[in-house]
């Protein structure tokens, strides 16, 4: 399988496979939420079309980066998503960085969005649908972030082989410039950042599922998909 790696502002076509990184948090968040039975994510534009669909739909859950702001629900961290209440729920998702990434590929054929946990599931969809070339977009730091990064090699390596050792990952990402300012910023008790996040995200292959994202009318959803186990040798 041939791969990219791409930043978000690298992108100059629309790739035909995209899988969309942000592993801390956007796509970590997302899949904690769906683990505790979310059944979709709207990926919003901007806060404001975050806040006008949340208005349209009253049950559903808006959610944010940074800290709390009026009309929203959440925050995108995966400590304080468990708080509330998930089963069935719709949740619409505005970040910095992920939901921009998944949407600047939004036509794609086939769209994941991915972090450390779900990774294993992401390569095993990708091997069964025979994806031959993939664009994997690191959304952290203009394709910088070395989270991003670290996640989608280790997915690369998954979709050639089944038994890789997911820790040089991990540890590459628990040493990003990123990592270390989550957890600065939980200790000096920043709004919108929880203790736990950090380990919450680098969980490799924490949920069997992988996360399709689709055009369904005039949105854009993300679903949690069961991705085929890979039988053991």
């Amino acid at each position: 399988m041939r791969t990219h790696l791409l930043g978000i502002p690298e992108l100059t076509r629309t790739p035909a496979v995209a899988v969309v990184i942000d592993v801390l948090r956007a796509f970590s968040v997302a899949a904690w939420a769906f683990a505790g039975g979310a059944e979709r994510i709207v990926l919003a534009s901007s806060e404001d079309e975050a806040l006008e669909l949340k208005d349209r739909h009253p049950g559903w859950l808006a959610l944010k980066d940074g800290p709390p702001a009026p009309g929203f629900d959440a925050v995108n961290s995966p400590a304080m998503l468990a708080l509330h209440d998930l089963p069935g729920r719709t949740i619409v998702q505005k970040t910095t960085s992920g939901t921009v990434g998944a949407l600047a590929v939004a036509d794609a054929r086939l769209l994941l969005c991915a972090s450390f946990v779900v990774a294993g599931a992401t390569a095993r969809l990708l091997r069964e649908r025979g994806a031959q070339e993939v664009t994997f977009v690191v959304t952290g730091e203009e394709g910088r972030a070395e989270e991003d990064r670290a996640c989608a090699e280790y997915i690369g390596r998954c979709v050639e082989s089944p038994e890789v050792d997911a820790e040089p990952y991990l540890r590459r990402a628990r040493h990003s410039r990123w990592a270390a300012s989550l957890t600065q910023g939980a200790r000096q008790g920043l709004p919108g950042i929880h203790p736990d996040d950090v380990r919450l995200c680098l969980q490799a292959d924490r949920f069997p599922f992988a996360m399709v994202a689709r055009r369904e009318g005039a949105l854009m959803v993300l679903r949690p998909v069961s991705a085929p186990v890979t039988p053991a040798r």
